[in-house]
Order: structure tokens, then sequence, then C-alpha cells
């Protein structure tokens, strides 16, 4: 039996994830999240074979949420379910030690297959995100400037180009205003951006918003 924790911010999407497993025989959803502190707290108290993820939910969520359940339980599959696009987010979810990830609107077709695979010791991604991961192995004059982002400044980047002020993503992401605007100097810097309109105009060119 594939001993599951599903984790989203919305109770309706839990529970249609639920129904879709409900007749598998051979999966079981044994915890639920709402958030990522219940995550950390499900996956300390329980052990399970599969963590399906929402790539945002409040508090502790995404590539960091990812690295903090495989630092607790390293053995643990986890599969992000994502309303993003897999050119948004998939690559990076992958390196930080996701197995597979799938979109909300593809969920309905694929989730169960997905956590089989997973929960077998396989990996669940499209070809054209095994793609990019085998591109990305070696280093490359022609990448996206985004991509040349760490995952912090990644984050902060979206949050810049979703309209947040420095002092909101400081409290947000529990940073010093300090540390936020050095990731912004930075961001400007590697991607050769001369200010905020132009890094907006970038992830709507680029559907990273």
């Amino acid at each position: 039996m594939i001993r599951v924790l599903l984790a989203d911010d919305h109770a309706v999407v839990r529970a249609g994830l639920r129904e879709i497993l409900s007749d598998t025989g051979d999966i079981v959803v044994a915890g639920e999240a709402a958030n990522g502190q219940e995550v950390l707290f499900q996956v300390r108290q329980q052990d399970f074979d599969v963590a399906v993820l929402d790539m945002s939910m409040p508090g502790r969520s995404g590539i960091e949420l990812i690295k903090q359940v495989k630092s607790e339980k390293p053995k643990l599959r986890v599969l992000i379910l994502s309303m993003h696009s897999e050119q948004q987010y998939a690559v990076r979810a992958l390196k930080a030690g996701a197995s597979g990830y799938l979109t909300k609107d593809s969920a309905a077709d694929q989730l169960v297959a997905a956590i089989r695979r997973i929960a077998g010791g396989g990996a669940y991604v499209t070809p054209e995100t095994a793609e990019r991961l085998a591109l990305d192995a070696a280093p490359r004059s022609d990448a996206a400037p985004h991509t040349r982002l760490s995952d912090r400044e990644f984050q902060v980047f979206q949050l810049i180009a979703a309209g947040r002020t420095v002092t909101e993503i400081a409290q947000q992401l529990s940073l010093s205003v300090k540390t936020v605007s050095t990731h912004k100097t930075r961001i400007m810097e590697k991607m050769n951006l001369a200010n905020p309109s132009e890094l907006i105009r970038y992830a709507i060119d680029n559907k990273l918003i």
C-alpha cells in the first residue's frame, strides 16, 4: 500500500485528490496538510511513501519546502502538484529534490500513474522537462537570464514581478530589508535589467508570473 500525504491550502482541492485516489486499491491518503508548517509536522509524525505538495501554499512552500522535507525525510518521494506551467518551476523543483512535477489541470488523468511511478523509485516529468534537465547539466552561454538566478533570487524575482515592495518581500520571506535589497541588486545585475519595470516586462514575456 502506498501511503500518501496530500498538501494543498484549498480543502476542495484535497477532497478532489482524495476522490481520484479512493478507488485505486493500492494508494491510501494517510495525511493531509494545508500549509508548509502542517506538512513538516505530518512528515515528522508519520512515515509516508509519497508527499504530494502544492507549489504555492501559505508560509513555507515551493523550493524551500521541498528542501526542508527532503532534509527531514531523505527517502520520502515528493510529487509537486502546481497551477504553474512546467517551464516556470519544474526544473528547479526537481533539482531541489522532487521526483515529479504535475500541473493541476492534468491531475485527474495523471495523478495515479505519477504516484505509482514515483513510489516505485522512478521520476514523473514530461519529455520537455527531462530535456531541459539534461541541457542544464552542461554550461550554456545562451541560457535564459532568469535561469542564472539562485532559488532564493528567483523567489525574490517573482515577488518583485508581482508588484511587492522590498519591505513586503522581507516580511513574507522572514528576511531583513537589507538582504532583500541585496538580492534585488544581484538579480538586476545577473539579468542585465535597468529597473523594476524591465523586470516585470521580462516576467510577463516569459510567462513567469
